[in-house]
């Protein structure tokens, strides 16, 4: 069953704002209408949106994750075109069908009991569309960049992407959370915990964690698997300087073995300071060293997948300022 909306190239062009003299990357970017055609493409990585926020308030957050992809799809269609932007380099798939779910979350009440396990079963169903969909997306030797949504999206892309390569793949996630809550009904705080369970996840890296929002519990958990769970910490890094944003990356690298194992890259918008998401932050890292994470990670060939996630544009002093930052990430990585 096929749960992409796929978009063409009259869509894009609606969100393009045409310039005499200029291309910009909506007009230049190619489309597909069906997978077959994605398999005969030369482009390397497939962008791809997920218009939800169950999940988010599944984990008693705030919604506004779901129009992420809509703000970050239009900036990203108005960059330049150039030879250093790289629009032959992506192809734009489409969106993931979360209507159905999105429709249903509205109609049960918060005043139910049993809201957030009603939630979870909604957010259940998506797990099931993000993991078919990443699943064929690797099976047509492409790397999908995925714009979400809520972080619960990562047991999805990690089930699809060890599905398609038959074992579990490592990830690293930069994030001021561990997203590895207890094994209850599904939501944004626990795709790594499922994935990692289940064999879906092997090593698991969270890069500058927030020592203020990471339990006793998780951390317990985390030093009780060193083989398989790493961490660093954002206050050893920006605050003390314990160690320096580069050593982070590169004791990162060494714990994921990314030139050797197949891995895939998470990234929490809510991780960057006064980026509008449903946790935002005052204390962060910036936007440029989110950049810089990813640029180091996304060149690596053993990289499987791009998640970012958590944008919220209700949040955001500007929506265009939300977009913009997505943006930017994403052309950080086709340009590599």
């Amino acid at each position: 069953m096929d749960f992409v909306r796929f978009y063409s190239e009259k869509e894009l062009s609606k969100l393009t704002s045409s310039r005499a003299g200029e291309e910009k990357m909506g007009a230049a970017v190619k489309t597909v209408t069906n997978w077959e055609e994605l398999k005969n493409t030369q482009s390397k990585y497939v962008l791809l949106g997920i218009p939800e926020d169950i999940g988010v308030r599944a984990n008693h957050g705030k919604p506004g994750a779901r129009d992420a992809w809509v703000v970050a799809l239009q900036s990203f269609c108005n960059i330049q075109n150039n030879l250093l932007t790289k629009a032959e380099n992506v192809i734009i798939l489409g969106e993931i069908d979360c209507k159905t779910q999105m429709e249903q979350a509205e109609t049960i009440s918060e005043d139910n009991p049993h809201y957030y396990e009603k939630l979870g079963e909604l957010v259940t169903q998506i797990d099931d569309k993000v993991s078919e969909t990443i699943k064929r997306i690797i099976q047509a030797n492409k790397v999908p960049i995925i714009i979400g949504g809520g972080h619960n999206n990562s047991f999805g892309n990690l089930k699809g992407v060890s599905q398609a390569i038959g074992k579990g793949i490592n990830c690293v996630n930069f994030d001021a959370h561990t997203d590895f809550r207890a094994l209850e009904h599904r939501h944004s705080g626990n795709g790594f915990s499922y994935a990692f369970e289940k064999g879906f996840l092997n090593k698991y890296s969270i890069f500058g964690i927030h020592r203020n929002y990471t339990s006793k519990v998780v951390f317990e958990t985390m030093d009780a698997n060193p083989e398989r769970i790493q961490y660093s910490i954002f206050e050893d890094i920006a605050i003390s300087e314990k160690t320096s944003f580069l050593k982070a990356l590169q004791h990162t690298d060494e714990f994921l073995h990314t030139e050797t194992d197949y891995f895939g890259i998470e990234l929490d918008l809510d991780a960057i300071e006064n980026i509008g998401s449903s946790a935002m932050t005052p204390s962060g890292f910036t936007v440029t060293e989110a950049r810089k994470f990813l640029a180091y990670f996304s060149k690596k060939q053993n990289c499987k997948y791009i998640h970012i996630c958590e944008g919220s544009p209700a949040f955001s002093s500007s929506s265009g300022q939300l977009g913009k930052t997505i943006s930017y990430l994403i052309s950080d990585c086709i340009a590599s």
